[in-house]
């Protein structure tokens, strides 16, 4: 059978879609699964107190090391070094523990921490001043309290003080996000509707209309906040995908190019070649 990207969903039997764990143990006990490439159908903030190695999310590298947090979205394509040395904390939690309403969802989807338009985003601490490091720890000690009828909302409301506090403690790295604006506003609406259809939908105009926006209104946002034109946008997210399958997974290029909407490979594979300078079967190899 055709080995596809794995992908892992939340324990089941728990009360609450949300955890935090010894990173160290879980490494220890899952290091098989988590060595692997695997699409995570949750959110995971790993605090690093101490460590090294070389961490993978969607091709990106990322620095194993100590005192430093990796802020993971659900389903990206995340690789942990089975070489590596992981001490610390990892929490994680389902879009269904922090959505309980539409704000909520907005704050989520929109959140730097999270977001595709940006890279994964990466913090630096200091654990003897870091307000995340109060947080966490009262987070903790609320998480392995007898569970009650509070703890639901108790958790919860830590959880997004704690995401508040990240995104403060980024802005003072320098980091730079996107400003609230009509065009941010039809860019993420845009994004969020081609993560769910880039496979069999890649024409501009019909996500526009998707949108209630004109192809216009549409290139305006993508060119002024991203400098790229909705189709550039349409292509990197279908490249992205047939570059995680080509890695990640056993599937051959014509099964590839079925899963992305292309009824004939052929054209699959001139598509890639034009936006990639490489065939799919040189990509794999490289890898």
């Amino acid at each position: 059978m055709t080995e596809i990207i794995k992908k892992y969903h939340f324990k089941d039997g728990l009360k609450l879609e949300f955890e935090i764990l010894d990173l160290a143990e879980i490494f220890d006990s899952s290091k098989g699964l988590m060595t692997v490439p695997h699409r995570a159908q949750f959110y995971h903030i790993i605090w690093i107190e101490q460590g090294k190695g070389t961490h993978f999310v969607d091709f990106e590298p990322m620095e194993v090391k100590d005192n430093s947090i990796i802020l993971i979205p659900h389903n990206s394509v995340n690789l942990f070094d089975k070489n590596g040395r992981y001490h610390g904390k990892a929490v994680l939690f389902t879009n269904s523990f922090f959505c309980k309403n539409d704000q909520d969802s907005q704050f989520l989807h929109a959140s730097m921490l999270f977001s595709d338009l940006y890279k994964t985003a990466t913090i630096n601490i200091d654990p003897q001043t870091s307000d995340l490091s109060i947080i966490l720890n009262a987070m903790e000690t609320e998480y392995q309290r007898h569970p009650d009828t509070a703890q639901y909302h108790i958790l919860h409301n830590m959880l997004h003080i704690f995401l508040l506090q990240a995104e403060r403690e980024l802005r003072k790295q320098g980091f730079q996000e996107l400003k609230p604006s009509v065009h941010l506003d039809n860019l993420l609406s845009f994004k969020a509707l081609l993560s769910q259809n880039f496979r069999t939908e890649k024409s501009v105009n019909k996500y526009a209309t998707d949108l209630a926006i004109s192809e216009k209104q549409l290139h305006k946002a993508t060119t002024t906040l991203l400098g790229k034109t909705p189709k550039q946008i349409i292509d990197e997210r279908i490249l992205l995908e047939a570059k995680r399958l080509l890695v990640h997974s056993n599937q051959s290029v014509k099964e590839i190019a079925y899963e992305l909407g292309y009824e004939e490979p052929t054209n699959f594979i001139k598509y890639f070649r034009k936006h990639t300078d490489t065939t799919p079967a040189e990509f794999r190899a490289q890898y």
